[in-house]
């Protein structure tokens, strides 16, 4: 079962014609990420201050399916698809209302784990190495 997050569309979230500007899409998903990351029990602040570690996103792909508009309420999923020792690769999908909802957006995105001072890639911690 994915990681699910809720969003509401605000209008500062909207181009002219009223729909979703497909930017904040990936805004979107960095705001799942970020939570499914929280929920596992990593503060990312802390992370960066106390151990010098950070995720970056080295690669990203998207499906822009049906337009989200001004109110709507969301929900953003986040999976692990694959991984190696200092990469994963996470599913993200966008649906109206709920996970039964309109399918509005699919995406792939690759995260590294790196040493925040010299930027090279380090371990996983153990909470994302799957089995």
């Amino acid at each position: 079962m994915p990681f699910t997050w809720p969003i509401r569309v605000y209008y500062e979230d909207t181009d002219a014609q009223g729909l979703v500007y497909y930017a904040n899409y990936f805004r979107f998903m960095e705001r799942a990420r970020s939570e499914w990351i929280r929920s596992l029990g990593i503060e990312q602040d802390r992370l960066l201050n106390d151990e010098r570690r950070c995720f970056v996103v080295v690669e990203c792909n998207a499906r822009f399916i049906r337009a989200a508009k001004f109110n709507e309420q969301l929900v953003v999923t986040v999976e692990v698809a694959e991984q190696s020792r200092a990469t994963f690769t996470m599913k993200q999908d966008i649906y109206r209302d709920s996970l039964e909802g309109e399918h509005l957006c699919s995406a792939s995105v690759k995260a590294a784990y790196i040493n925040a001072d010299t930027n090279k890639p380090v371990r996983l911690p153990d909470v994302l190495m799957k089995d």
